[in-house]
């Protein structure tokens, strides 16, 4: 038992670090000469420019934004809470509400990659002065995080749904 609790306690801390990297790290849209993010835009390395309200479609850059840093904050949460419920629950209970957490967690990132999965062209082109030299990109590993963080975090709620706690 203890070894199943402290793999589920590894496996919630990976889940959240890909989803702190994700967020944070300038690499959705990654080149040769530039890397591009929710955040900002660099070219070589040194020239870089932050997504802001006079950006086209911004409203669509925000919701990314939002859930991505939504889901990290649900996910930090549930942590929290499950090792409320650690201590806190009767024998034979199950870990619902750190799973409904993680869940919704798992939500959150996965609408804030689909958003940038189905609308990052659209936001380029309407955009070309910012994404002028970004054309013969390709999605970088934040973005990939983002979905391997999606695919952690609900096997993770799935986990805290079947778990029981034992003595």
């Amino acid at each position: 038992m203890l070894v199943l609790l402290a793999f589920i306690i590894v496996f919630h801390i990976t889940s959240a670090a890909l989803l702190f990297v994700a967020t944070i790290d300038n690499a959705w849209w990654v080149g040769e000469e530039f890397f591009a993010d929710i955040w900002k835009v660099c070219v070589n390395n040194t020239n870089c420019t932050e997504l802001n309200d006079s950006v086209q479609d911004f409203s669509t850059v925000q919701a990314v934004q939002a859930t991505m840093i939504l889901s990290t904050i649900l996910c930090c949460i549930a942590f929290l809470i499950f090792l409320l419920q650690l201590f806190r629950l009767k024998q034979g209970e199950r870990f619902v509400l750190t799973s409904i957490i993680q869940l919704m967690a798992c939500l959150c990132v996965m609408i804030a990659a689909s958003i940038y999965t189905d609308r990052r062209k659209d936001i380029h082109e309407k955009n070309e002065d910012l994404y002028a030299q970004t054309s013969g990109g390709s999605f970088g590993y934040s973005f990939i995080l983002a979905w391997v963080a999606f695919a952690f975090t609900f096997i993770s709620g799935l986990m805290y749904l079947i778990l029981r706690k034992r003595k």
